[in-house]
């Protein structure tokens, strides 16, 4: 069944919610552009706040600007902020792009940030200034993953130029690390295609180490594959869930990059769920086949074949567990369906998202195998803690935000997803792909190991 949180008297914003906000997602897509400064219009706190979250999962420098809200900027407006904003910005890092996110300020007294940038551009007439991107990302209208869709969409929409045809396929990956991501251009390299990752996060927030420090760090999605996006060969979108009004909107109104780009410009798009677990990148290497026509290279399909295999050895040690998943709705809903695959049962599946499209997707995932999994919208911690008892976990796989709970019930917990602040190299780790989901699989199998092992009267040593 699926639950909504009801908003009572009693309940508050201090409950710790399973999302985090949507700036925070604009600011990760513009880091994955190549010579991109991200720019809050809005309070010096909002970018603080997102410089911590993603400086500590990433363990990377993160330069955010902010146009620097106060108390009469909020009165009056913030032309002069931006504009001084943009200069020192400019004056700073000479960027190619700046990228600007709105936040709850912002957008509640009524900001027309495009109207600005096109006033800076006037007034800069004649000379070379940088492209500018704006997203809308208040708070109040979603969570980071919105954040995130919305400014992939917007980035598309205000560069994607048609031109002549060229055999670029967009590649739209969704929030995944930077390993993933580097991994996904692997498979492209291996099957000989033109392609674009957007965003391209996974050298602008997993460098080499540096003699010099980089103000603007090497790596993203160039400027020109994103204008080439229109004149692309198809798409591949990873998500089904995506923006959370995806569900409600018109049919006419395109809410993802992918969508719009078909509807502009005529790119065939295809829309997956993320490719976690054999099924679900099956799914991911035909369409590369079907579009490429281009055979899955050898040792693909001998990674796939030593992770049937490693279902097999592992299939005593996980089947018939309970987990509790949380975290982005697509990572949940793919996470799902994955621990679906090898025998994993999820009592409670949940998300601070809004969609309301998580059990629907989940249902169709897995078949309707699970009528009496919870599934949760617009959930927080506390409302999880208040149920795990009841629920029996054997297992939590999610964020570190969740690690109290699986503390205090002595219980396993794999991280996965965004944000990891308590454990070392997230940046690194693999989910997606028969690569990422051996990793996976290995993760999960060896935690409910341990925790036996370490559970055990005599603390055996074979297994």
């Amino acid at each position: 069944m699926e639950l909504a949180i009801k908003k009572t008297e009693t309940f508050t914003s201090t409950r710790n919610a399973c999302k985090l906000c949507s700036p925070l997602g604009a600011s990760l897509v513009f880091k994955g552009i190549e010579g991109c400064i991200p720019m809050i219009h809005g309070s010096q706190g909002c970018a603080t706040y997102i410089r911590r979250y993603m400086i500590s999962h990433y363990k990377e420098p993160v330069d955010i600007a902010s146009s620097n809200f106060s108390e009469e900027t909020t009165i009056y407006g913030g032309n002069k902020n931006f504009c001084t904003g943009i200069d020192n910005v400019r004056h700073m890092y000479n960027p190619a792009v700046i990228g600007i996110a709105s936040t709850c300020l912002s957008e509640t007294i009524g900001e027309d940030i495009p109207r600005l940038i096109r006033e800076y551009a006037q007034l800069h007439e004649g000379e070379q200034i940088p492209v500018f991107i704006h997203a809308s990302t208040p708070s109040y209208q979603g969570s980071h993953m919105d954040g995130f869709h919305e400014t992939v969409l917007s980035a598309v929409a205000s560069l994607a130029n048609e031109g002549a045809t060229s055999k670029q396929i967009n590649i739209f990956s969704g929030f995944i690390s930077p390993a993933d991501i580097r991994y996904i251009k692997e498979i492209c390299d291996d099957f000989g295609v033109e392609y674009m990752v957007f965003p391209d996060y996974s050298d602008t927030l997993d460098n080499p180490h540096w003699k010099d420090y980089q103000l603007i760090p090497e790596g993203g999605t160039p400027v020109a594959q994103i204008q080439n996006a229109a004149n692309a060969i198809a798409s591949i979108e990873f998500g089904t869930i995506m923006n959370k009004l995806v569900s409600t909107s018109k049919s006419s109104v395109a809410h993802t990059a992918g969508e719009w780009l078909e509807k502009h410009h005529s790119v065939p798009n295809t829309r997956m769920p993320l490719p976690i677990g054999i099924e679900a990148s099956d799914v991911f290497f035909k369409t590369l086949e079907t579009i490429s026509g281009i055979p899955t290279p050898r040792h693909h399909a001998r990674e796939r074949g030593r992770l049937v295999d490693a279902y097999v050895d592992g299939h005593k040690y996980v089947f018939g567990k309970r987990a509790i998943v949380f975290g982005e709705e697509d990572m949940v809903l793919s996470m799902v369906a994955f621990l679906h695959e090898i025998g994993i049962e999820t009592v409670l599946a949940g998300s601070g998202g809004e969609s309301n499209s998580l059990k629907k997707e989940i249902d169709a995932l897995t078949s309707g195998l699970y009528p009496n999994m919870i599934v949760m919208n617009n959930l927080d911690f506390e409302t999880i803690n208040e149920m795990v008892d009841e629920l029996k976990p054997d297992i939590f796989i999610g964020n570190s935000k969740g690690y109290y709970i699986a503390r205090r019930l002595k219980k396993p917990i794999v991280r996965i997803g965004f944000p990891i602040h308590d454990r070392f190299g997230a940046q690194r780790l693999h989910h997606i792909g028969y690569r990422g989901t051996q990793e996976l699989f290995d993760r999960i199998v060896n935690a409910l190991i341990e925790y036996k092992q370490e559970h055990s009267p005599v603390g055996y040593k074979y297994i």
